[in-house]
């Protein structure tokens, strides 16, 4: 059964900062069973979002995306929600979580769930390089934003 919530992270474990997405959702899959009051939520990862992703938000009362951010001067986080826009990206292999939710109210005629974008401060995104101190603290202070929306989506 499809949960009312999804947490969507991508990036890649590989290249330092970029595994932000993928480890926040680690994170929060390890207090899920400790916050029963958060209700289901499902977690969903991948290197990107591609335009099969748009299936994903079907059934959902509300979307959170996160990915790594490439803006340290936004430390250590910034969030908000979002409004399906057409992605220049469209005709590419990666879209935006706007681009997502454009295809999902283009394909289905009705409008995407609630969105959310939480965006990682990261500052080292080489391959092979380890996720940065900064990166770490960044991480942490994103996942009690999201123990917070989560708790705030309850009510």
């Amino acid at each position: 059964m499809t949960a009312p919530t999804l947490i969507f992270g991508w990036g890649n474990p590989s290249r330092g900062d970029d595994a932000l997405g993928p480890l926040l959702l680690d994170r929060i899959e390890a207090l899920l069973p400790h916050h029963p009051e958060w209700g289901a939520v499902d977690l969903l990862t991948d290197f990107q979002l591609q335009v099969e992703h748009a299936l994903d938000l079907d059934g959902r009362t509300r979307v959170l995306f996160v990915d790594a951010s490439a803006r340290p001067d936004q430390s250590p986080f910034r969030a908000g929600r979002l409004e399906p826009a057409r992605d220049s990206s469209f005709t590419t292999h990666a879209l935006s979580p706007q681009g997502v939710m454009h295809v999902y109210e283009t394909m289905r005629a009705v409008p995407p769930p609630p969105c959310w974008l939480l965006a990682i401060a990261g500052e080292a995104f080489d391959l092979g390089t380890p996720l940065g101190r900064a990166a770490a603290a960044n991480l942490e202070a994103a996942v009690d934003w999201t123990a917070a929306w989560l708790e705030a989506g309850r009510r």
